[in-house]
């Protein structure tokens, strides 16, 4: 006769499910990072300054390397040839000749003394100034990147945007460092409207343009056969 199921004692074991983060609907890689573990860097207003970009200067180097290299090598050619028993070049003998004999005040000296000043204060002049005028320096967002922007094509956007104003027939956009100087013929529409809409319009290209020195706008608006 069998026997009814009897209840486990008290004393008994009894089997658990087991159940885990996923189970309970939780995430099993534990409660996301209140912050970024490693944010980007922030710049400051000191970083964000870009300076101009600066030429590397090849073909005024190579102007002034190649003389000084080629006039070099012949002066010290002349040197080892008069210490082998040899004579000197006639131009070394003419040249020396004429700087003995010639006075300070001799045309040619002065001429020369000229030339060497300037080509002096030429490569002063190239030390200490960057170049790359034709490259505008954009706003820094990362410490460890550069970007310029030519000026002809930030004159070829500028001229884009201003061409999509109504009542602009033709439009010429002259771009320096400090200032975008904007021709615009409208065959439409009153010249105040224009020059309005053109205003707001590359206010906000020139904003686009992400450059470190905002340039200052001119607009000027004619009828065609007319000047602006």
């Amino acid at each position: 006769m069998s026997q009814p199921p009897q209840p486990p004692s008290s004393g008994a074991s009894q089997s658990m499910p087991v159940t885990g983060p996923a189970d309970r609907g939780e995430d099993p890689l534990g409660p996301p990072p209140a912050g970024d573990p490693h944010p980007l860097p922030t710049l400051t207003g000191a970083d964000t300054k870009a300076p101009r970009f600066w030429s590397p200067r090849r073909v005024p180097a190579a102007v002034l390397a190649l003389p000084a290299l080629a006039g070099t090598g012949l002066l010290l050619y002349d040197v080892v040839a008069v210490r082998a028993g040899h004579p000197a070049m006639h131009w070394r003998r003419a040249l020396a000749r004429q700087l003995g004999e010639r006075p300070l005040d001799d045309t040619w000296v002065l001429v020369g003394a000229a030339v060497a000043a300037l080509a002096g204060l030429w490569l002063l002049v190239l030390a200490v100034t960057p170049g790359q005028r034709a490259l505008l320096p954009m706003r820094r967002t990362d410490p460890d990147v550069r970007a310029g922007l030519h000026r002809g094509a930030a004159a070829t956007m500028l001229r884009d945007r201003a061409m999509d104003v109504a009542g602009v027939q033709r439009a010429r956009v002259r771009m320096t460092r400090s200032k975008v100087d904007v021709r615009a013929v409208a065959h439409f529409r009153a010249l105040d409207d224009v020059r309005g809409d053109l205003d707001d319009t590359l206010a906000d290209g020139i904003r686009d343009l992400g450059l470190a020195r905002t340039p200052r706008l001119a607009v000027h608006v004619a009828r065609p056969g007319k000047k602006g």
